[in-house]
Order: C-alpha cells, then sequence, then structure tokens
C-alpha cells in the first residue's frame, strides 16, 4: 500500500511540474530530475526522442535524463530495449536485462527496466527510459507512472509543436 501511496504522490508532484514548464525540454528535464530523486529504485531516468534527419535512417537521441553517464546518446530505432519499445509503440518493461538479448548495456548495476512511449500528433516522437539496479523493480503501479508521465509530455508537445 505505501508504495502506491508514494507513486500518487510522485504522479501529483508531476502533474504540478508540468503546469509550470516552459517548454518540453524544460518539462522532460523536470520529471526525470522528480523521478529519479522520488522513486529510489529508479537509478537512471532519461528521455530519448526520434530525430529524423532526411539522408540518414531515424534515430532515438538522449535528451534530458539524470543518472550516471550513458555511452547510448544514439541508438538506431530497431536496436535495443528502447529501440524496440519505439518502433512497436508499446511499453516494454524486462524484469532481468540479462535475459533479454535485446538489451544495450550501460550499466553493469542495471537489472530491470522499463520503456514507455511519447505519442504526439498521433506517432511515437520518443520514449521515457528508466533504469534499476533492483531485478523486476517495475510493477503496474511504476509502469502507470511512467506512462502517465510519458502522455504529459506528448500532451505538452500536441499543444506546442516544435
Amino acid at each position: 500500500m505505501a508504495t502506491t501511496v508514494k507513486t500518487e504522490d510522485v504522479r501529483q508532484e508531476v502533474a504540478q511540474s508540468a503546469q509550470a514548464a516552459t517548454s518540453a525540454k524544460d518539462l522532460m528535464a523536470r520529471i526525470v530530475k522528480v523521478l529519479h530523486e522520488s522513486m529510489l529504485k529508479y537509478n537512471w531516468v532519461g528521455f530519448y526522442m526520434i530525430h529524423k534527419d532526411p539522408d540518414q535512417a531515424p534515430v532515438l537521441v538522449l535528451g534530458q535524463f539524470e543518472g550516471a553517464m550513458t555511452p547510448h546518446t544514439r541508438i538506431p530505432l530497431h536496436q535495443g530495449i528502447c529501440g524496440a519499445a519505439a518502433s512497436s509503440g508499446k511499453t516494454v518493461v524486462v524484469d532481468d536485462v540479462t535475459q533479454d538479448t535485446r538489451y544495450l548495456a550501460c550499466s553493469l548495476e542495471t537489472k530491470s527496466e522499463i520503456v514507455v512511449p511519447v505519442f504526439a500528433r498521433g506517432q511515437v516522437v520518443g520514449e521515457l527510459d528508466i533504469d534499476s539496479h533492483f531485478p523486476a523493480a517495475f510493477k503496474q503501479e511504476d509502469r502507470t507512472l511512467v506512462e502517465f508521465c510519458a502522455s504529459l509530455v506528448g500532451q505538452y508537445l500536441d499543444k506546442h509543436p516544435a
């Protein structure tokens, strides 16, 4: 029960932050900060946004994040767990990254991961990626919280196209 109360408190804090955001980048920075600081098992929290270059295939480009530096600042859309979520448009939860062949190793400490697509104008435009040092860290209330955060960014982008 305590976890549910905690995620509800964090959800309210994120919603309040969203109202104060001055840009999409500001909103994403606020969200990753709140999630990283408030949810102890969220060891790395970041947004990847899809970058489309007319001369190259679209890639996920690292944006706002909290946690250790990652070597994965650009990820092809069909690579890794991040690429799987962006390509399918569906949330991906991995309880044990060592058992998922799609996992792109960033940290030996990472045990589980959740990736939630961000939709704007009816298309996947990015995603919210969270790693945990704990196996099977992401329960249904985490999924609901992270999907809520991703949807706030999508709603913001719908109202304020870049």
